[in-house]
């Protein structure tokens, strides 16, 4: 009799499984489309299967799943290309939460959070609420990839467009010299 139900929960977790892993693939289909016609420049048929692409990550992996924070990031990438900043922003908001919850403060996958937040902040010459962002994910870029990492660059080379386009060309020329000088900080919380 044990036996049996043994046998039975078995087949029960081999089958749950089988189902989780067939929905990770599913999504990694849809992501690869979305990126593909983001690419393209095919926002509004982008937005459908990036919007597909969440529900699949929600119903699988939980609301507070990382996937989900790649589906959401992604769905407010496409709105902030088609200008849509009210739309984008409360998805990057969800998707930094759900990264600071389930990796830590710490992880890079934040960092690029803080650094998307950002530029959607910039975009709307918003740089009181985009300088602090993108000056948190400097030093955890720095820690966890080394100061010579591209991830680093890309968020040094946005900050000096936003100091740039503030018309602080002092500043920005600071920031052009100041990869060597970046020292990890201990983040406050």
């Amino acid at each position: 009799m044990w036996r049996r139900k043994l046998f039975t929960a078995l087949a029960l977790c081999l089958v749950i499984a089988s189902a989780v892993f067939a929905q990770q693939d599913k999504w990694n289909e849809l992501n690869q489309e979305v990126v593909k016609l983001n690419q393209e420049g095919k926002y509004t048929e982008a937005i459908k299967i990036a919007e597909k692409a969440l529900e699949i990550a929600e119903n699988a992996f939980g609301p507070d799943d990382p996937d989900v924070a790649t589906s959401l990031n992604n769905l407010a990438e496409l709105c902030r290309a088609q200008g849509k900043y009210i739309e984008a922003e409360p998805l990057y908001k969800r998707a930094l939460a759900i990264r600071e919850q389930a990796l830590g403060p710490d992880d890079p996958d934040v960092a690029a959070s803080l650094n998307n937040l950002a530029e959607l902040y910039r975009s709307q010459g918003k740089y009181a609420e985009a300088e602090p962002l993108y000056k948190r994910a400097l030093p955890i870029y720095v820690k966890a990839l080394g100061a010579d990492d591209p991830s680093v660059a890309r968020v040094l080379d946005n900050l000096l467009k936003m100091k740039k386009q503030m018309g602080n060309k002092e500043e920005a020329s600071e920031c052009e010299e100041c990869p060597q000088r970046i020292e990890p900080q201990k983040q406050s919380r």
